[in-house]
């Protein structure tokens, strides 16, 4: 199952971590691991072309890490948007992903 976790202050996103693997299929035919890979990746992708310094992030074997340096509202938003797109991906397939 692939673990997303969401730390805010103040109401503010601060860090992302998204560890595991969704085991809806095998590595490589995973749809569900595929749409969290892609729904993560397009959002750091696009926070970054705007604002290189806005969040950092670290990738591993084990899953991600995303460091959120800035709270402006652009950030704010695109990360918001993320998190609701891997909660709706939560909403067709809680056995494979779970966000919290």
């Amino acid at each position: 199952m692939i673990q997303v976790k969401i730390v805010k202050e103040n109401n503010k996103y601060r860090k992302i971590t998204i560890l595991g693997h969704a085991m809806y299929d095998d590595y490589g035919k995973d749809i569900v691991c595929s749409a969290c890979s892609s729904i993560v990746t397009t959002t750091v992708n696009g926070i970054l072309a705007l604002d290189k310094d806005s969040l950092s992030y670290l990738v591993s074997k084990k899953g991600m890490s995303i460091d959120i340096r800035k709270s402006d509202s652009t950030t704010q938003i695109l990360i918001h948007n993320m998190v609701s797109l891997l909660k709706e991906l939560e909403g067709n397939y809680p056995d494979n992903i779970e966000v919290k």
